[in-house]
């Protein structure tokens, strides 16, 4: 885990967290990094069974599963309430679930593609935090929504309307922090940069690749693992207790807000 794995963060052992997308690329890393903080953990994936069990395998004891394409709608909503149910409550929920299906132009977009993209980045983190949100007041837990640096840029080549819809989560996490600070919610976002996950591995010709790789002052494509750190601080009261409604960027240095 980067050496966070030395890490030792009290507030977050026996805390209950729901991680959407968390079979695979940045959802994977967190998943381990809280299971290690000895965090009971709800690592949701779709098609990615294979890479979820072996997740599990690795703290069967710490990791749990549940399936759902959190695209469809109303699927978010169950992913959550069977989660709670696993865990007897949850104090965090980390939307992470999310993808660009696909790299074209926006305006030569079918609507059932806009409605994928749209459904998938943006209902789904509506849908899953409106239903956590009670068990998250009763807890007084927090929310972490994963961004991207796109949200800010409007995205590279093709990538349009994911863009937009990580801008959407962005706002969305400031919106909720505001309608939830009363309820003792806090909500932040972390906003990857280029990252090695399968999502550009799918998505992100070499070409592309490279030339996004060349605008990182760090001069390289950053790793999952480094993202974990973010949000185990944005999970724990004691480091982030005065904290809500923030995009925290990890990205090299590519952008600079």
């Amino acid at each position: 885990m980067h050496g966070l794995e030395q890490i030792h963060i009290g507030d977050l052992k026996d805390t209950r967290v729901l991680v959407t997308g968390g079979s695979t690329g940045i959802g994977a890393a967190v998943v381990r990094a809280f299971a290690a903080q000895g965090a009971h953990v709800v690592a949701h994936f779709n098609e990615s069974e294979a890479a979820a069990q072996a997740l599990r395998a690795e703290s069967p004891e710490r990791i749990h599963l549940v399936q759902g394409d959190v695209s469809e709608p109303g699927e978010a909503s169950r992913v959550v309430k069977e989660a709670a149910q696993l865990l007897g409550g949850l104090d965090g929920l980390i939307n992470n679930a999310g993808g660009m299906l696909g790299r074209l132009e926006s305006i030569s977009a079918s609507a059932s593609h806009f409605e994928q993209v749209v459904n998938l980045n943006a209902r789904s983190v509506w849908e899953a935090t409106s239903a956590a949100h009670p068990f998250l007041k009763e807890s007084g837990g927090y929310v972490i929504n994963t961004s991207s640096i796109a949200a800010r840029t409007g995205g590279g080549a093709g990538a349009v309307l994911y863009a937009a819809s990580k801008s959407f989560v962005s706002s969305l996490t400031r919106g909720h922090a505001k309608e939830f600070v009363h309820d003792g919610i806090r909500v932040n976002a972390v906003a990857p940069g280029l990252i090695q996950t399968p999502f550009h591995d799918k998505y992100t010709p070499p070409e592309i690749r490279a030339s996004q790789t060349a605008t990182v002052p760090m001069g390289r494509e950053g790793l999952p693992e480094e993202c974990v750190g973010a949000f185990l601080f944005l999970a724990s009261p004691a480091m982030s207790g005065y904290i809500t409604g923030q995009v925290i960027e990890v990205n090299g240095g590519q952008l600079m807000p």
